[in-house]
């Protein structure tokens, strides 16, 4: 047991340092995530560099708490097992490093120094000289020490303890590093699932069913390296029924991303709702939504597609209106691709914009698709030559590729479209993708 040492913080009943039971000290040891874990070569590395420069042949980097010192390196003893790779507090000089609340602590002779002459590893372990400098927390909390041990004592140089504070330090703050990484990473975590979350709550949980028609729809999210982007994307799409035998469908991409583009996302979709049921002009509602973002100040544009049905005899009949969004494609059965719709503003700017409604029809067979621009214009990974980007880098591309998809149902040919995507883009897609299609069945 020490002697002739005060400790900032006094003692337990047992003798040792009172800090050594600080709540606070031992949530910051914990929170290293070092105890029990095996060697690393980061830390041997530098205990490796601590013993040969002082030519002590021992070192240490080790971890305590309140009842035992934990050697995540130990340079100089032959251990492996976890559970040889530690020591009771009381027997480990750590505990005085704990006590003197972060301060160095030096003895050039264990045997009759008399803060250790006493203590109880000084013959067995062989401690014939001892420096140790603390691990320190960013808030100052002691995790542990940075250590060497001589068997012989001996006097330490100045450039032995300047060398060991200086490593002491380096391990703090690898230490630190990975805490402020590691919390990076549940933040990102968090603020994924919460941007997850919000966006599946801006798209619809499932779609509507439509009697007698084939529906689908898909969501791809930007990405890079296959990491999904933590800000939630602007684009949105719905199905819903409007009355008797009417439905409406709508695409959506609202510039930006992130707050502000959810909260255009959220009244765009829910205003586009609210007017569908008053008229079965596409324009009119587009307009309509177009007046109600420049009375509410909307901080973000957007662009649309809308479009009014009913299913007839001979198949489907419908309008379209676009603001600023890209034509929606028809598929026909025989598998030629036309484009649908006339070009209309971007909504959200002006107050007075230009919107159509145009007139088509499907027969049996036929498939309506509607897209956002992230089908065509997400670039392809870094260092992909020019002619990779096919088959998706440009409208004529994705009017080829739903082509190809001749006879397959909605589902089907949804699901072809975004395997396509992902495969052009690799996990590297910069921009979100929507896809709604809608197709009447071929007749039994």
């Amino acid at each position: 047991m020490a002697t002739d040492v005060d400790f900032a913080a006094g003692v337990r009943q047992d003798g040792l340092p009172a800090a050594l039971s600080d709540a606070a000290r031992l949530s910051a040891v914990a929170a290293t995530g070092l105890l029990d874990t095996g060697p690393e070569e980061v830390f041997d590395d530098l205990a490796s560099l601590a013993a040969r420069v002082t030519g002590s042949g021992r070192a240490f980097v080790t971890l305590v708490d309140a009842d035992r010192s934990f050697w995540k390196s130990c340079v100089g003893v032959d251990v492996l097992a976890l559970d040889d790779r530690q020591n009771p507090v009381r027997e480990s000089f750590c505990y005085f490093l704990v006590g003197l609340a972060g301060e160095r602590f030096v003895v050039e002779d264990a045997a009759t120094d008399p803060r250790t002459r006493s203590h109880p590893s000084v013959r067995p372990m062989h401690i014939g000289a001892w420096a140790g400098y603390p691990l320190l927390s960013p808030d100052g909390q002691v995790l542990g020490s940075f250590c060497v041990i001589d068997e012989s004592p001996r006097v330490w140089s100045e450039a032995d303890l300047t060398t060991l504070a200086t490593l002491a330090r380096s391990v703090s703050a690898e230490i630190h590093l990975r805490q402020t990484l590691d919390a990076s990473r549940r933040a990102h975590k968090i603020s994924a699932d919460l941007a997850h979350s919000l966006q599946q709550g801006l798209l619809p949980p499932e779609l509507r069913p439509v009697p007698g028609l084939e529906t689908a729809a898909s969501y791809l999210p930007a990405s890079v390296s296959g990491r999904t982007d933590v800000e939630v994307g602007g684009d949105f799409y719905d199905l819903f029924h409007l009355h008797g035998p009417y439905y409406g469908a709508v695409m959506g991409d609202v510039c930006g991303k992130g707050v502000p583009a959810a909260q255009v996302t959220s009244m765009a979709r829910y205003t586009v709702r609210a007017d569908a049921g008053q008229t079965l002009s596409p324009a009119a509602v587009l307009d309509r939504l177009n007046t109600a973002m420049l009375d509410q100040r909307a901080p973000r544009f957007l662009t649309a597609a809308y479009t009014t049905f009913r299913l007839t005899q001979t198949g489907l009949s419908g309008r379209v209106a676009l603001g600023g969004h890209p034509p929606p494609l028809v598929r026909r059965a025989d598998g030629r691709v036309q484009q649908l719709g006339r070009n209309g503003s971007l909504l959200g700017v002006l107050s007075t914009v230009r919107l159509a409604d145009v007139r088509y029809r499907l027969a049996p067979g036929d498939l309506l698709l509607l897209y956002t621009d992230g089908a065509f214009e997400g670039r392809p990974r870094p260092g992909d030559s020019a002619g990779a980007a096919e088959p998706l880098s440009s409208e004529a591309g994705l009017a080829a590729s739903l082509s190809a998809t001749a006879g397959l149902d909605a589902a089907a040919t949804v699901k072809e479209l975004a395997r396509v995507l992902a495969a052009r883009h690799g996990g590297w897609a910069s921009d979100d993708t929507a896809l709604l299609a809608l197709r009447v069945p071929e007749a039994e």
